[in-house]
């Protein structure tokens, strides 16, 4: 850019403390802010002038749970990773669902790509990194598009540090890894996150999960983490158990917290088919009974009723367990097609809730956007073989949009009450993919929560939705150097027009569109969109380390 300061003039400043906004300019001079002035006060010149009036002036968005850190060690990911400059993000928190691209070790490698974390990686990776110094070394170097601050996963640290695939892990075992835990907060990882609804988080003890929280709380960094059950019933509990699960597995990581002192987030706080929607005031009272505890927890969610998840994610562990044989076992696909069913009836959503996202096989681009019902029609199956076959052929790779999250088009009561609750921040939790249908989150988050939750539903104040932007959000992970507007900070900083904010959501079969009301974006002081648009080879994000 080669612009030393830039003075964006007449905006509504919305500073991300909570307060009420008022008129004024700030001065940008290098990489931060370097003055704040009211309406009446004449601020200094600048070798670049931006004229804000009409607009809000606020810091940067901090999407609380994303996984495009295993994207931002290659070239590529600038153009998958705009979209989310274009809606106003400035920073992520990588590393999320236990799943974190570092440490890793050789052996390690092979249980990584088996994983369920292989449908969020859509570029080659060269894993040329093992400890989460040299990891974070490799995206500083390859320019990130955006700011980066990273957990550590605790299955990626058990697959590294551990012989024990699933269950008790050894002492020994446990202790290396909670060593490595150790190493990785040396080294500028800023927090713990567990995938407890995911091989292998689903197996561990509570014993093992208080342990790994018990070193965060030590080292004073949050931990995150995707409970064990997100509906009222789920594959980590027995069926025997009739209470419901995502309740249970709530109130677990809940007493951990409370007996470790550590800092929870929770991650994507929803409820998962339509006979989980009752939880949900059950789960926020909870949370509220927890915080006057003095338990240190809150939660994050994304404002759709709509998530990405791998075709394979309502398949139980029995039937994925037989590796080749399954899908040609008569006995497998009977009782498999038994309990789905039974399962889907329970939890309250059908084959018509699963959307295709990326059929991941070629020659099936057409699938793209269709539901599992349309696809059945068209290729005169049922819909248990169509899902079936789905995942046979893709190899369990095709991505879906997966709906009922928490409500439903025009029914959408529990999710309102989850982003309106003074715990909540916002994530994206997108996957990202070179072509198919998007998730919506991914395009439009926090212009949604802005524009459709705050100005229109009156959910929250604009000056509380973006408080929980940034502020909270940064406060939650330590990132004391950005999140408001004043002297000193870095100039993060997005320019939008509160009265045209909004996102362009999914019109039937045709998907999700570009935001609306962005109008610049500023990293580290430099502008990285200007009129809405990413400007191309804009790459001025760092790594946040701790």
């Amino acid at each position: 850019m080669g612009v030393d300061t830039v003075l964006i003039r007449n905006g509504s400043i919305i500073d991300g403390t909570g307060t009420p906004a008022f008129k004024g300019h700030v001065l940008i001079d290098g990489d931060s802010i370097n003055a704040v002035f009211k309406e009446n006060e004449e601020p200094l010149t600048a070798d670049t002038v931006i004229d804000a009036a009409d607009c809000a002036v606020a810091p940067g968005f901090i999407d609380m749970h994303s996984h495009a850190d295993w994207l931002l060690t290659s070239d590529e990911h600038p153009q998958l990773m705009k979209i989310f400059l274009e809606q106003g993000i400035t920073t992520i928190v990588g590393g999320n669902c236990g799943f974190s691209p570092a440490p890793i070790t050789e052996e390690s490698i092979r249980f990584l790509r088996e994983s369920p974390l292989q449908s969020i990686i859509s570029v080659p990776l060269d894993y040329e990194w093992r400890s989460m110094t040299e990891f974070l070394d490799r995206v500083s170097k390859t320019a990130p598009i955006l700011n980066m601050a990273q957990l550590v996963g605790h299955s990626t640290v058990r697959f590294a540090s551990s012989d024990t695939l699933r269950g008790a892990m050894k002492p020994d075992e446990l202790n290396r890894c909670l060593d490595a835990v150790r190493r990785s907060f040396d080294e500028g990882a800023r927090g713990l996150s567990f995938g407890l609804g995911y091989d292998q988080g689903m197996y561990s003890p509570l014993e093992e999960i208080e342990s790994f929280c018990s070193v965060a709380a030590e080292a004073g960094r949050t931990v995150t983490v995707h409970l064990k059950a997100l509906s009222k019933i789920s594959p980590t509990y027995p069926l025997t158990y009739l209470k419901p699960h995502n309740v249970r597995a709530l109130k677990e990581m809940l007493d951990i917290a409370r007996v470790t002192g550590c800092r929870l987030q929770l991650s994507h706080f929803i409820f998962v088919g339509r006979k989980s929607w009752p939880a949900a005031d059950t789960c926020l009272r909870m949370i509220d009974d927890a915080r006057r505890d003095g338990v240190d927890v809150m939660i994050d969610a994304f404002p759709y009723t709509c998530g990405n998840t791998t075709i394979n994610a309502v398949l139980p562990y029995w039937f994925l367990a037989m590796q080749g044989e399954r899908y040609r076992s008569r006995w497998a696909r009977l009782r498999l097609r038994a309990e789905l069913e039974a399962g889907f009836r329970l939890v309250g959503f059908m084959y018509h809730d699963f959307q295709v996202m990326d059929a991941a096989v070629e020659g099936w681009e057409d699938l793209n956007g269709l539901r599992i019902s349309e696809i059945a029609r068209k290729w005169q199956k049922t819909p248990f073989d169509t899902l079936l076959t789905m995942s046979e052929v893709s190899d369990g790779a095709a991505l879906m949009l997966l709906h009922t999250y928490s409500g439903e088009p025009g029914n959408e009561g529990p999710l309102e009450s989850v982003l309106a609750h003074e715990s909540c921040l916002f994530e994206t939790d997108v996957v990202l993919r070179k072509s198919g249908y998007p998730n919506p989150s991914g395009l439009g988050t926090f212009p949604r929560v802005l524009g459709f939750y705050a100005r229109d539903r009156k959910l929250m104040s604009m000056e509380d939705a973006v408080s929980r932007m940034t502020s909270k959000s940064a406060a939650r992970f330590g990132l004391t150097d950005r999140g408001t507007i004043e002297p000193g900070k870095a100039a993060d900083i997005v320019v939008f027009n509160p009265e045209k904010i909004s996102d362009t959501p999914p019109l039937g079969p045709e998907p999700a569109g570009r935001p609306e009301g962005i109008k610049h974006l500023f990293i580290n002081g430099a502008q990285v969109v200007r009129n809405g648009t990413y400007i191309d080879g804009a790459r001025k994000g760092r790594v946040l380390r701790a």
